[in-house]
C-alpha cells in the first residue's frame, strides 16, 4: 500500500502544475524560514512578534528610562522591533547590536525617532525604601533618656570619667554598675536616667551616619585642663559635628597645679565651640575624674541639653534602633548589642539587621541579668541572630520571621548593586569636573593631614578660597600626624579626599582606603596640591607623564649632507628608534646633548621606525658635532594613569 501511494504521488509529481506548486510551496517554506533565521531565529521571532505588542508610529508614547539601557530594552518599551532600531542607527552610520547599552541622553536622541517622549527614571533606595517608617502619632511620644558618648584624645581620661561616673552613682544600683561588658550602661540622677554609650572611638558612629541614623543625642568632649587640644580632639570635634550632634565639653583634671581652663576653652574656640559664659552655645564644665569634683554639674548639664533637645520616642511600637557591636561567641552563637531607640524589644521578636535576621532568644542587661524586654535609649544584648551584623547596622523587630529573612535577603542583593555602584562613582580628584558639570557636586569636601599644624592652616586657607558659585571646597578635617584609619573612614562616610603634606597613610588606613575607594592624594609642595584641586574643578588635571627609554643606537659612520648637516649613521643596538623620539647622545660616558630627534631615514627614505639589528640614518635637531662610536639612547613620554 505503501509502494502505490508512493507512485501515485511521484505521478503527481510529473504533472507541471502540480509539481510547480509543491516546488512553489516547498521554496515558499525554505524561503520564509531562511527569513526568519536571518532576523535572529525562526518560531521564536514569530512568537516574539506575536507577543510583543505594537503601535502606530504617529502615536506619541511617554516612557521612563534608566541611566543606562540596552536597544532590545529600549526596543521593548517603545513597543517596536530591536532591528528597527540597529537599522535606522545604521543608516545614520552607526553600528549597534541589540545587547548594546547606551546611556540616556542616547536613548532620548533615539526615542525621539520614534515619537517617543523619554522621562529620566527616579532611582529608588530598596534599602531606604525598606528602613522607611511613618510619621509617628505626636500624643503616642514620650521622654527618653538620652544617649551620650565620651570622646576625646588619647589619655585625656575618658575611662577615668566613665569610671568616676560609675563610682559616683555606686549607691544607685540599678542604673549604675560595670557596664564595659556591653559597652553601654544607664546612670540614674534625680529620677532620670542617661545611657552612656561606650563605642571604641568615632568608627561606630561615623558608619551608622553612613546608614544616614544617628546612634547618639551628645558627645561629651573630654580635653586634659593641662594639656589643651590636641590631634584627636579635634578629630573627635569633626566627627561630632558631622554627625550633628550636641557637643558638652568636660574639661578633665582640674586638680593637677598646671591645669588652665581659660586656655582650653581658648583653643576650643577656635573650632568654632564658643563657651557659653562667652556667650556662646557651648557648655564647658570642669570635673576632675581623680577627685569626682564637678561629675554631678556634667550629668545635670546632660539632661538640662537633653530637656532642650526634647527627646522623645513612641514605646508602644516594634522596636527599631542600631547594632553598636557583635561578635561570634564559641558558646552562645552570634551576640549583637544593640541600642534600642523606639518601640519596645521582647524576647521572642523576629529581628532583621542588615544581612542577617532570626528571633531574639534572649536579651542581657549591663549587669548580665535576663530582661524580658528593652525600651527606648535602651542598651542590651540579644541571642538569636544568623549572623554578625556590622557595627552601625539599623536593626528592626517584624511581625514575622519571613519578613525578617526577606528584609536580610533584599539587603544582600541591594547591597551588591550599590557596592558595584559605588566602586564605579567613588569620587577622585580626576572626575569633580564631570560631576561639578552634570550638577551633582555643590560641595567639595577634604581632608587635610600635615607634618605641622602651620601647613595644615596654610593649606586649609588655600584650598578653601578655590571656592566658586558651582563648588563650595570644605575642608571637614585637619590634623597633624599620619593619615590613619579614622580619616579614611571619615573620607569614605563623607566622600571627602584626602590630602597629605610630608606624611602617608599608615598599613590599615591604605588597606582601608584601597578597600573604601577613597582618593588619597600626598604632595611635597602645597602649590601642587591647590593647583590639582584648582585644575580638577576646572577640569584640567594635566597627565602626568614618565620617560619610557625604546632603544640604543651607536654611531658608526658620519654623512656630510648639503642643507640637513651631519646625518649619523647608526646601528640599532636593541629596542627600535621612532621619528619624532627624544634623545640623548653620551660620548666616553658623558652625555653632550639630549633633545628631539629630527629626522629617521633608512637608505634615502623617511621612515617611522627602524629597529634593532638594522642601520639607519639620523639627523638631531640644533647639534651636529657627532663623532663615529658616540652612543645614542632614544626615549619616549608617555602618559602614567593617575592613580
Amino acid at each position: 500500500m505503501g509502494d502505490n501511494s508512493a507512485k501515485k504521488d511521484s505521478s503527481r509529481d510529473r504533472n507541471g502544475k502540480k509539481k510547480n506548486n509543491r516546488e512553489h510551496d516547498a521554496l515558499g517554506k525554505k524561503q520564509e524560514r531562511y527569513v526568519n533565521l536571518e532576523k535572529n531565529g525562526g518560531k521564536k521571532k514569530q512568537k516574539y512578534k506575536k507577543d510583543t505588542p505594537t503601535r502606530n508610529e504617529d502615536e506619541i508614547l511617554t516612557i521612563s528610562l534608566p541611566e543606562r539601557i540596552t536597544i532590545k530594552e529600549l526596543a521593548e518599551k517603545m513597543l517596536i522591533q530591536p532591528s528597527e532600531i540597529v537599522k535606522k542607527l545604521f543608516m545614520k552610520g552607526q553600528m549597534v547590536t541589540v545587547n548594546q547599552a547606551v546611556d540616556y541622553a542616547q536613548a532620548e536622541e533615539i526615542a525621539l525617532e520614534f515619537n517617543c517622549v523619554c522621562e529620566q527614571e527616579e532611582k529608588v533606595d530598596v534599602i531606604a525604601e525598606l528602613l522607611k517608617e511613618d510619621e509617628e502619632e505626636p500624643k503616642d511620644l514620650v521622654a527618653r533618656p538620652p544617649v551620650v558618648c565620651v570622646m576625646g584624645h588619647v589619655d585625656h581620661g575618658k575611662t577615668s570619667l566613665l569610671d568616676a561616673i560609675r563610682d559616683t552613682k555606686v549607691t544607685d544600683r540599678e542604673a549604675g554598675g560595670i557596664t564595659q561588658k556591653i559597652g553601654a550602661y544607664g546612670v540614674s540622677i534625680n529620677g532620670q536616667k542617661i545611657t552612656f554609650l561606650d563605642t571604641p572611638g568615632h568608627e561606630a558612629f561615623t558608619a551608622m551616619r553612613m546608614r544616614g541614623a544617628s546612634s547618639t543625642d551628645i558627645a561629651i568632649l573630654v580635653v586634659a585642663a593641662d594639656d589643651g587640644v590636641m590631634p584627636q580632639t579635634v578629630e573627635a570635634i569633626n566627627h561630632a559635628k558631622a554627625a550633628g550632634i550636641e557637643i558638652i565639653v568636660a574639661i578633665n583634671k582640674i586638680d593637677k597645679p598646671n591645669a588652665n581652663i581659660e586656655r582650653v576653652k581658648q583653643e576650643l574656640s577656635e573650632y568654632e565651640l564658643i563657651p557659653s559664659d562667652w556667650g556662646g552655645s557651648t557648655e564647658f564644665v570642669p570635673v576632675s575624674a581623680h577627685t569626682h569634683e564637678g561629675i554631678d554639674d556634667l550629668l545635670e548639664t546632660i539632661l538640662l541639653t537633653a530637656e532642650i533637645l526634647e527627646l522623645k520616642a513612641n514605646p508602644k511600637r516594634l522596636a527599631r534602633g542600631l547594632c553598636v557591636e557583635a561578635e561570634l561567641d564559641k558558646g552562645r552563637g552570634v551576640v549583637a548589642t544593640v541600642l534600642v531607640q523606639k518601640g519596645t524589644l521582647r524576647v521572642g521578636d523576629p529581628v532583621a539587621a542588615g544581612s542577617s535576621y532570626g528571633k531574639v532568644r534572649a536579651m542581657i542587661d549591663e549587669h548580665g541579668r535576663n530582661v524580658k524586654k528593652a525600651g527606648p535609649s535602651t542598651a542590651v544584648e540579644i541571642l538569636g541572630l544568623s549572623e554578625v551584623p556590622n557595627a552601625g547596622e539599623i536593626f528592626v523587630a517584624m511581625d514575622s520571621e519571613k519578613e525578617a529573612r526577606t528584609f536580610a535577603e533584599t539587603f544582600i542583593t541591594e547591597n551588591k548593586n550599590k557596592l558595584i555602584e559605588e566602586t564605579r562613582s567613588r569620587m577622585s580628584l580626576d572626575d569633580i569636573f564631570s560631576q561639578i558639570q552634570a550638577g551633582n557636586l555643590k560641595e567639595l569636601d577634604l581632608i587635610v593631614k600635615a607634618d605641622v599644624q602651620g601647613s595644615v592652616e596654610a593649606v586649609k586657607t588655600s584650598l578653601e578660597k578655590l571656592s566658586n558659585d558651582e563648588v563650595v571646597v570644605k575642608v571637614i578635617h585637619g590634623g597633624v600626624g599620619a593619615i590613619n584609619e579614622s580619616d579614611v573612614i571619615l573620607a569614605s562616610a563623607s566622600n571627602a579626599i584626602i590630602i597629605g603634606f610630608n606624611v602617608r597613610p599608615d598599613p590599615a588606613a591604605k588597606q582601608t582606603a584601597d578597600h573604601e575607594g577613597v582618593d588619597v592624594r600626598l604632595y611635597k609642595v602645597i602649590y601642587n596640591a591647590i593647583e590639582d584641586v584648582e585644575a580638577a574643578m576646572k577640569g584640567m588635571l594635566e597627565p602626568i607623564y614618565e620617560e619610557k627609554v625604546i632603544g640604543h643606537a651607536e654611531i658608526r659612520q658620519i654623512f656630510k649632507a648639503s642643507g640637513v648637516g651631519n646625518i649619523a649613521g647608526s646601528y640599532i643596538l636593541d629596542g627600535s628608534f621612532q621619528r619624532d623620539c627624544k634623545v640623548r647622545i653620551t660620548r666616553e660616558g658623558e652625555q653632550i646633548f639630549e633633545g628631539a630627534l629630527g629626522s629617521l631615514k633608512r637608505f634615502k627614505d623617511d621612515v617611522k621606525e627602524v629597529k634593532a639589528g638594522y642601520e639607519c640614518g639620523l639627523v638631531f635637531d640644533g647639534f651636529d658635532a657627532i663623532q663615529e662610536m658616540d652612543q645614542v639612547e632614544a626615549y619616549i613620554m608617555v602618559e602614567v594613569p593617575r592613580s
